[in-house]
């Protein structure tokens, strides 16, 4: 790792001073920590980011960047998604998910009844959204140039029905994920809409990136739980936290150990994001048998199996080698 510039050690050593440069997130002094790194761990030397943005990821895990995609385009993901809902089209491979309260109501055929779309790298138009110039530019300052899009989400959050099941628990997205190295992956999450603590914004705990990967399940919440929302088992609940209000277009980049999740739908409307995970063509897969990581992997074996008849010969590394799409660069051992 190539040592900081005398303009980064200056940044450094004044930023507790002139902290009122970084304008990545919607945070205070209270609940940020801006420290002093030894090392730049977590991005890479770029041309785009700010000093202050580098250290401000280095430091908190994620990094709001305003208005970063246009109107046009989330309108025309909107629509697309529409049409999905509508049953319009049929993509191969899609996920349409329902929250579980609205699982168990009435089915509905239109967005009501669809909470999430996942794995729609076969959907050229939303795919889109994977291969932006504009979010590539970003992830390069993390990953570096090989990109591969690994797993993609519509999120469509309900209003909450009663049961707080809107909700997501707490989590980190490694669990998911069986390759690494970690710091080589980051998830670019786009607001659709204006997104608050009202219809159930992203809450952060800055820092929580640089501890490990915890265990995770489902929790024990009286409405039910969303299939495959698992939630950290402990984590400090005194931790400082931060709410990441958006507007439509901007983008927050997160580390995969980044401690988040969202609360209820409060308003009569739904909240609609549109996010990639990213994972360098360098990344290579792991075996999670013994690890924390052992139970997604054999929920995710059983779900394959049940809908599509297969047995054993799949494995959690499988499951992941067929989404990925190499979006930039070389797929080098992905």
């Amino acid at each position: 790792m190539s040592r900081p510039s005398a303009r980064l050690r200056v940044i450094i050593n004044h930023l507790d001073r002139h902290s009122a440069g970084i304008r990545a997130a919607p945070t205070s002094a209270q609940t940020v920590s801006y420290g002093h790194p030894q090392r730049l761990r977590y991005t890479l030397d770029n041309d785009l980011l700010t000093p202050e943005q580098r250290l401000f990821y280095e430091e908190n895990g994620f990094l709001l960047i305003r208005n970063l995609v246009s109107t046009q385009d989330i309108d025309r993901f909107r629509k697309e998604f529409e049409r999905i809902c509508r049953q319009q089209i049929k993509v191969p491979g899609l996920v349409v998910m329902r929250d579980v309260a609205i699982a168990k109501s009435e089915f509905v055929p239109d967005q009501r009844a669809v909470s999430k779309v996942q794995d729609f790298q076969e959907d050229p138009e939303l795919f889109r959204y994977c291969s932006l110039p504009k979010i590539l530019k970003y992830v390069e300052c993390f990953i570096g140039p090989n990109i591969m899009a690994m797993h993609t989400m519509l999120i469509n959050k309900p209003p909450d029905a009663g049961k707080k099941t809107s909700r997501h628990p707490m989590h980190q997205d490694l669990h998911y994920f069986p390759f690494r190295p970690v710091d080589r992956i980051v998830c670019a999450w786009t607001a659709m809409e204006t997104v608050n603590r009202q219809n159930g914004c992203l809450v952060v705990l800055p820092g929580s990136h640089k501890g490990t990967l915890q265990e995770h399940d489902y929790p024990e919440w009286e409405g039910g739980v969303n299939k495959m929302y698992h939630g950290v088992r402990d984590y400090d609940p005194e931790h400082p936290r931060v709410h990441l209000e958006m507007e439509k277009g901007d983008t927050v980049f997160f580390h995969p150990l980044l401690i988040h999740g969202s609360g209820m739908n409060q308003t009569p409307g739904f909240r609609k994001a549109i996010s990639c995970h990213y994972a360098s063509g360098d990344c290579y897969y792991i075996d999670v048998k013994g690890t924390t990581q052992e139970n997604i992997e054999k929920e995710v074996k059983e779900i394959v199996a049940r809908r599509h008849g297969v047995g054993d010969e799949v494995t959690f590394k499988d499951t992941w080698e067929i989404r990925g799409r190499l979006v930039q660069g070389e797929r080098i051992s992905m």
